[in-house]
């Protein structure tokens, strides 16, 4: 039958099983949200901004594995989806973005709200659609969602002129793609799979870091068998925090910039690493020269693009992680590398990274492993960017796979609220706590408006210190602490909370803390907790610019900063 260009993007979405769309409408799209009363399986959420229609897709791709989907006018409606795009991109997200744009007989002719969207995109998509044929719509939907889903995934952009919202043509959804080309490795070489085996079972120091292919992948339990079998400590990157259970005995945390001072050591003194779903960046690696120096590296990766990008690589495995995982453990044999082992224990109880000290002042590091104690390490946490997301990552243990949803490649502030949005309305049943900072937080605030008008119960802290902290810190540390543009004036957050109707708290002492939690957790719908924290608290440990990961900066013992011993080049 005959259907618009509208209703074939509906059906299309149907089709594809989507059942959330975020997004804000304009003039550009107007046919096709005309249009979505007809579809009632798709449910719309009508964010305030474009930045948060992506984040909140972003967030639901990460926690249910599905495409996300946000849609936008054209013009500002659509260059306001660039941060989100390029976040999901950096940090491999399934989305799919539709826009309008204007008819074509203006294109390129400088019409109002006219911008070319895909141009701008195209350094941040896996690929993006200029729809200029009806009859091609619903193959390029379809296209799209393969495109955004398999593989390493990522965002994939449709750009639809209004005029091909409203022509119409026969509506057949393809059952079959061909897209020469495009074939992602998923199996893994079988030599190099044996090369990797064989040096896993003949190393005394191997270390396991895992990334976020880990999660992407599902292969917690693959992950958790090679460990074991092989007795193999595991440290992960930011984006690979759950992606192994962190009470594990052979769990070390996280490695990098903000990482364990133990995790770091362990990568240093390695004689092998099983580099695991992870791109090698450079808050990961440190300084790339000094990384591993003992090291022989093996690396398993579905992106070809990312094997020796940064660092040198002794075995390289291109496929799909659970797959090689499941071969390669089917080679490993069992050992137990003791001493080693109980290397990384002394040296975690002798740089003891996530230790707080007492303190008359609330220490966001408290409020955090609050949050962990009253919520029992079940919620889902999702973060802002800055020292609120390391402490986050630092200071609540995760347990859960899939339970730290965080800005990782981008670092992009203002990405907590919007994206914890998908991420409640992707998993209902979850608890859902933003870990934010007063700076972050305001990015994107005029989302609590969404939270209230479709009743998304997320609960909000805002570790709160009147600075931009991260950019404070690294002034205090590396600028002599001449804070230039980061001290930050910010509203009363209990006030705006009551004026988009949400209960809130200010909490000022320690005794306040679990309290105010509870009240939170006990309330049915958001809820937010202004923690007004020290103002000057910093992150540690640090691996300063420059230096290598075992080069670590560790908390102050009577508050004055001792620069580490530099290893002699």
């Amino acid at each position: 039958m005959k259907m618009t260009g509208a209703q074939i993007i509906c059906e299309s979405l149907v089709k594809e099983g989507v059942g959330v769309i975020f997004g804000i409408l304009g003039g550009a799209i107007l046919p096709l949200y005309d249009t979505l009363p007809k579809y009632p399986q798709l449910r719309h959420i009508l964010v305030r901004h474009e930045q948060g229609a992506a984040h909140a897709a972003d967030g639901y791709a990460r926690a249910t594995g599905k495409v996300g989907v946000c849609m936008a006018t054209s013009g500002p409606g659509a260059t306001n989806l660039v941060t989100g795009i390029a976040n999901a991109y950096l940090d491999s997200v399934p989305l799919v973005a539709i826009t309008g744009q204007v008819a074509r007989p203006f294109i390129g002719k400088d019409a109002f709200q006219e911008i070319d969207i895909t141009g701008i995109t195209l350094p941040i998509t896996k690929h993006n659609y200029l729809v200029l044929d009806v009859g091609s719509l619903a193959r390029i939907v379809k296209e799209a969602f393969h495109l955004a889903r398999t593989g390493r995934p990522g965002p994939v952009l449709i750009d639809m002129p209004r005029d091909i919202q409203i022509e119409q043509t026969e509506f057949h959804y393809p059952s079959k793609l061909d897209l020469p080309g495009y074939e992602p490795t998923l199996q893994g070489h079988p030599g190099q799979i044996k090369k990797a085996a064989k040096l896993i079972n003949e190393a005394q120091r191997p270390l396991i870091i895992a990334g976020r292919g880990v999660i992407i992948s599902g292969a917690y339990s693959e992950l958790k068998q090679l460990a074991e079998t092989a007795q193999i400590p595991v440290v992960t990157t930011l984006l690979g925090i759950s992606s192994f259970p962190e009470s594990h005995v052979l769990s070390y945390g996280m490695l990098g910039m903000h990482g364990m001072a133990y995790a770091n050591m362990a990568v240093n003194a390695a004689d092998l690493i099983i580099a695991i779903g992870m791109r090698f960046d450079d808050r990961a690696t440190a300084k790339v020269s000094a990384f591993a120096p003992h090291a022989r590296i093996i690396h398993i990766d579905i992106d070809p693009a990312e094997i020796g990008k940064n660092v040198r690589v002794d075995v390289p495995i291109v496929g799909d992680v659970k797959i090689i995982l499941s071969a390669l453990n089917k080679l490993i044999s069992s050992a137990e590398h003791i001493d080693w082992v109980q290397q990384l224990d002394d040296w975690r109880k002798e740089h003891p990274s996530t230790v707080i000290r007492d303190s008359e002042g609330l220490l966001p590091q408290f409020v955090i492993r609050k949050i962990y104690e009253v919520t029992r390490g079940e919620a889902t946490i999702v973060t802002g960017v800055g020292q609120n997301q390391m402490w986050a990552a630092q200071h609540y243990w995760y347990d859960r796979p899939n339970s730290l949803i965080s800005s990782g490649g981008l670092g992009t502030m203002g990405f907590g609220l919007p994206a914890a949005m998908g991420v409640k309305v992707g998993r209902p049943e979850d608890t859902v706590w933003v870990i934010d900072g007063d700076g972050s937080f305001q990015m994107t605030i005029q989302e609590l408006a969404t939270l209230v008008q479709d009743d998304i119960a997320v609960k909000v802290a805002i570790m709160h210190n009147g600075y931009l902290g991260m950019i404070r810190q690294w002034q205090e540390l590396l600028y002599g602490r001449r804070y230039v543009a980061s001290s930050l004036s910010s509203p009363d957050f209990v006030k705006v909370a009551e004026a988009y109707g949400i209960p809130a708290l200010r909490v000022k002492h320690k005794e306040e803390v679990v309290s105010a939690i509870e009240q939170a957790m006990n309330y049915q719908g958001p809820f937010i907790i202004d923690f007004m924290v020290e103002p000057e608290e910093n992150v540690y440990p640090m691996v300063l610019p420059g230096a290598a990961l075992a080069e670590v900066l560790e908390e102050p013992k009577k508050g004055v900063a001792t620069w580490p011993r530099r290893s002699t080049p």
